[in-house]
């Protein structure tokens, strides 16, 4: 992977020689529940914490989050303890004062820093890696990327189930046209249904929206999910709701 963009964080903290330990373990506990929360597997991630010989001259300590890729275990995000480098190299080269006025504390300080950074590229690598999946549905071999609905391109597919029916069509048209107005949502109506799924499937859509001739009855669609491939019926009210907690919520 290349490195094209870097995010970084500059969390200060108080001085203290007992104080970075605590705000250090937060930080690489933190920063690994985010990683699974966004749809990195667990079972692909581990710690590396630099022994003291391999630090830079001004940190106290540093911890990498790696991440099994395909082709090897490498740093995904670090996590170091930075001392008052940062504030006071700043300080010295602008000339001027980097000093906090602690209110609370009634006394004036350079902050010391705890610094996780993550590489972008590196990053959207390991949720591909995480996310791509085999499985078998129906005796079929199935492809399909696994990404939670809050990073998935596409968020839902509004698929009618027939093209040739014009009332069919209008009403899978509005059901689109609402969930456009919030998401990128992606409109399917050619080839057979489960062709249509696997479509969906293989680039990570989590949910399938099918309007039926039921739906001209009642107001309902199938909503099917990616991962389970269960189908259930559910209104349209319900659908946005359902929807709005899983990707937005």
């Amino acid at each position: 992977s290349r490195e094209f963009e870097q995010m970084e964080i500059e969390y200060f903290i108080p001085p203290d020689e007992d104080a970075w330990p605590a705000f250090h373990a937060e930080w690489i506990e933190a920063s690994h529940e985010w990683l699974v929360s966004i749809g990195l597997r667990p079972e692909l991630l581990s710690f590396d914490t630099h022994p003291p010989h391999k630090l830079a001259h001004y940190a106290r300590a540093c911890t990498d989050v790696m991440f099994q890729f395909p082709f090897g275990t490498q740093e995904l995000q670090g996590c170091a303890a930075r001392g008052n480098f940062d504030l006071s190299a700043h300080a010295a080269a602008s000339g001027k004062s980097m000093e906090y006025n602690d209110e609370s504390r009634k006394e004036k300080y350079v902050p010391h820093v705890i610094e996780p950074s993550i590489g972008v590229d590196r990053l959207m690598l390991a949720v591909l890696t995480s996310a791509y999946a085999e499985d078998e549905v129906g005796g079929e071999k199935r492809t399909l990327l696994r990404f939670h609905p809050r990073l998935a391109p596409i968020k839902a597919a509004v698929l009618p189930l027939v093209k040739n029916k014009p009332e069919l069509i209008t009403k899978a048209r509005a059901v689109y046209e609402r969930l456009q107005r919030r998401y990128h949502v992606q409109w399917d109506a050619a080839g057979a249904i489960g062709r249509r799924y696997r479509r969906m499937d293989e680039v990570g859509t989590p949910f399938c929206i099918t309007v039926d001739f039921e739906t001209l009855d009642d107001d309902t669609v199938t909503l099917r999910e990616r991962d389970s491939t269960e189908q259930r019926r559910v209104s349209v009210p319900e659908l946005i709701e359902y929807l709005e907690e899983q990707i937005d919520g």
